[in-house]
């Protein structure tokens, strides 16, 4: 169905975000709109640019652009002179460009069992079991989380968990498209509280737990709540359900919060009738864990490691029993799940140690993932990390005092420095260490693949090399350029170099 200016001022009208239009004599509403965007750069002819603030330019700047490549109309919260081309002025840009993608695209959620996964930690893997419990049960899924984007067919190396709105429907219909029945999503605190998610309503949502993260830009646990919150307040429809972990004090305020629609899951603060989980046995290799739900007992053998896994498994089975899938394809689901990069991917060494690559970039995630490394491994534990520049530089010291107290041998290299320098950043880093309880051997090498292959060099059989911070990502950013890079091409790397096979 082609879309005019006309009927998509209509939409926005309707939705009560358009306030006015402001025409010019070249203006024509029944003009077809060939695409939404929001960077000039990208516009094309036929194309409605949505005028965006960034952080540090206004995106009513950029109109004049748009116009000159082609576009035949903007979205704006106020009127741009001597623009010739006719202006939707609306109450909020962001909001607006989401509905306007969601409209252009033929609003691709309606259409689709829509899936939302947030929290700090957890979401992707949630979402990869989900979406593999749907696949057991016939139902075919897509994917939009921080490692993939997924429409159904083809496969894309995600830009940021939650993109911007024009991506997020393009992706939806795309999904419609390749015959996809639902869509699991990861929720990022940035992409609900900056209108990402404007078009999307949702049937279903997991809430994982919350632990200090993005505070740079939250500026303190309550608004890094309330943005979280923001999901089940403004974006959920019809009968809807939220599956949340009532171990995490936040998962807790949620069920309150909103108890007609929360279904409980847990290991700890379990009861009768609830959705709860338990570990039969753990090894390096993975976790044997019941699950009761509502009726039935399953077990499952799982390719995962540790406690927060299991929290993960209960929360994908809490939402696929919300919407009536056996316990029978529950089990197949899981059991099946593929790998998730960068989650805890575990690889064995040729008589050599466990090299394990992990995205855990703050200090409760590290903690975590040390806390359940620690335990299966039979030798030492040697760490290499970092911390990216321009972040939450408060965390530095305390993923320190985290690795000081959980590992045996510290390498302290560079994450994404961004525009600080990495020795300072490391030093930060160091100064936790020196600042602990526990007495690790620990050095500093920035070069992130020395770092990686002098622990590999090091490490024993029966040791675990844990690499964390950066999982599946594969470049190094700096202030103004990237380099290509990969942990796992790093452990590779050293295998060819040292004649060691990956078994």
């Amino acid at each position: 169905m082609e879309v005019t200016l006309k009927s998509l001022a209509e939409f926005l009208f309707q939705r009560r975000c358009l306030k006015e239009i402001v025409s010019s004599d070249s203006g024509d509403l029944s003009r077809i709109v060939s695409d939404v965007c929001i960077d000039s750069r990208l516009a094309k002819r036929g194309a409605l640019f949505c005028c965006l603030d960034g952080t540090k330019r206004r995106g009513v700047e950029f109109a004049q652009d748009a116009a000159k490549s082609g576009a035949i109309a903007v979205i704006a919260n106020e009127r741009i002179l001597n623009l010739d081309i006719p202006q939707l002025i609306v109450t909020d840009t962001k909001e607006a460009s989401g509905l306007a993608a969601a409209y252009f695209h033929g609003l691709p959620a309606s259409k689709l069992l829509m899936i939302g996964v947030t929290g700090t930690n957890g979401k992707s893997t949630t979402a990869y079991l989900i979406r593999s419990i749907l696949k057991a049960g016939g139902m075919k899924c897509g994917l939009i989380g921080t490692i993939i984007y997924h429409d159904g067919t083809r496969e894309e190396e995600a830009d940021r968990t939650t993109p911007q709105a024009p991506l997020i429907q393009s992706l939806l219909s795309r999904m419609v498209q390749n015959g996809c029945h639902a869509c699991v999503m990861e929720a990022s605190s940035h992409g609900i509280e900056q209108k990402r998610i404007a078009g999307c309503l949702y049937d279903r949502a997991v809430f994982t737990n919350l632990t200090p993260e993005h505070l740079d830009y939250h500026g303190n646990m309550d608004n890094y709540f309330a943005a979280k919150k923001g999901l089940f307040e403004r974006h959920m429809r019809g009968s809807w359900k939220v599956s949340t972990n009532i171990d995490d004090p936040y998962g807790k305020a949620i069920q309150k919060i909103f108890e007609p629609y929360a279904l409980e899951f847990a290991i700890h603060n379990k009861s009768e009738g609830m959705i709860s989980g338990f570990i039969i046995d753990s090894s390096i290799r993975g976790i044997d864990m019941g699950i009761n739900l509502p009726g039935s007992l399953i077990n499952v053998s799982l390719p995962l490691l540790g406690e927060y896994n299991a929290y993960n498994s209960l929360a994908a089975a809490s939402t696929a029993w919300s919407l009536g899938f056996s316990p029978d394809v529950i089990k197949a689901g899981l059991e099946s799940c593929p790998p998730v990069p960068g989650r805890l991917e575990r690889y064995f060494v040729e008589d050599g140690p466990v090299c394990v690559i992990d995205y855990a970039h703050t200090p409760d995630a590290l903690e975590k993932v040390a806390s359940t490394i620690k335990p299966l491994c039979d030798g030492k534990i040697w760490l290499v990390f970092g911390h990216g520049g321009d972040r939450f530089r408060e965390n530095r010291p305390l993923l320190g005092r985290v690795a000081a107290s959980l590992a045996d041998h510290i390498v302290v290299t560079m994450d994404n420095p961004r525009s600080e320098d990495p020795e300072d950043i490391a030093l930060q880093i160091v100064d936790g260490i020196k600042s602990s309880l526990g007495n690790p051997e620990y050095r500093i090498i920035i070069d992130r693949k020395q770092a990686v292959h002098f622990a590999l060099d090091n490490a024993k059989a029966g040791d675990v090399v844990l690499i964390t911070g950066k999982g599946p990502e594969r470049q190094i950013i700096f202030k103004d350029h990237t380099m290509p890079y990969s942990d796992y091409e790093a452990l590779k790397d050293w295998c060819n170099l040292r004649g060691k096979r990956l078994l």
